[in-house]
């Protein structure tokens, strides 16, 4: 298990669309340290980053904008079309992403505070070395319901969906479960539900 006797890391999950980034801010307001795997992952394809040139090599200089940067939405368009293309990216950058994920926890690990791994591919990744593991569920028609109403195109977002894991499966992995189906207003509800949840997995004295 990723912790000392006082760090306590808990993992959490959820398909596109289901308001995991917010459930995410919402256990930081509560004192977690959030470490985003998505972020991550943006960082090290950044110009000098560790998996930047990688990419560059794989993808070629057609998927770069003027600037040097990646053009991720002609990235992406490559990926979630190509299961191959997907597969070569993630060779590219989850190592690097896992790189910089170790290092962050290794700073945390002489603290007592809780740390969220925010990690999308959690259920794919198989990590078994977690305090728990929280999965954010919403109904998938309602998923991408949200994820087009914040400006993704629907068959992007259909694309992505297919390339995670069912919901059925990552409900399975889930030790516990945060259910955003409701209004945004209830979500704060269930994030004191998974916040008293996480402070009783430390060990009692």
């Amino acid at each position: 298990m990723i912790r000392s006797p006082a760090m306590l890391v808990v993992g959490l999950t959820g398909g596109i669309g289901t308001g995991k980034s917010t459930v995410s801010a919402l256990l930081a307001e509560r004192g977690a340290v959030i470490v985003d795997a998505d972020a991550i992952a943006r960082e090290v394809v950044e110009p000098g980053g560790p998996a930047y040139q990688g990419v560059v090599d794989r993808f070629g200089k057609e998927i770069l904008l003027d600037d040097g940067h990646i053009d991720r939405a002609a990235l992406a368009a490559i990926v979630f079309n190509d299961a191959d293309a997907l597969k070569d990216l993630n060779a590219v950058v989850h190592p690097a992403v896992g790189a910089v994920i170790a290092e962050r926890l290794k700073d945390e690990a002489e603290t007592d505070h809780v740390v969220i791994l925010d990690v999308p591919l959690l259920v794919e990744s198989g990590r078994g070395d977690l305090a728990g593991t929280i999965v954010v569920d919403t109904p998938p028609e309602e998923a991408l319901r949200r994820a087009v109403a914040r400006g993704l195109p629907e068959d992007d977002v259909r694309r992505r969906m297919a390339n995670q894991v069912s919901r059925e499966e990552r409900l399975s992995k889930a030790d516990f479960v945060v259910d955003n189906s409701g209004p945004e207003s209830a979500l704060a509800g269930e994030v004191d539900k998974a916040w008293a949840w996480i402070e009783s997995l430390r060990p009692q004295t």
